[in-house]
């Protein structure tokens, strides 16, 4: 660890990434509670925290099924 500039590692933090990375790969906060044993949401959300830039690419989704509906007047299931 020391000789790649990575100090103070611990699972801990590892484990922070795992989360992270599920949610904002699709994993659904139920499917991550039942991976990770957790018990609550609260602790889901306690080690899973989403990039500013993936929330941006969700609401630029949003922004473009919209527009969908607006131009056709339906609603796309997907």
């Amino acid at each position: 660890m020391k000789q790649s500039g990575i100090e103070d590692l611990r699972f801990h933090h590892l484990l922070h990434t795992w989360a992270s990375w599920h949610v904002m790969n699709g994993t659904s906060l139920q499917e991550l509670m039942e991976l990770g044993g957790w018990k609550s949401y609260e602790m889901v959300l306690r080690y899973a925290h989403v990039a500013s830039e993936h929330l941006a690419d969700s609401a630029a989704q949003i922004d473009r099924r919209l527009e969908i509906v607006q131009k056709s007047h339906t609603i796309p299931t997907r």
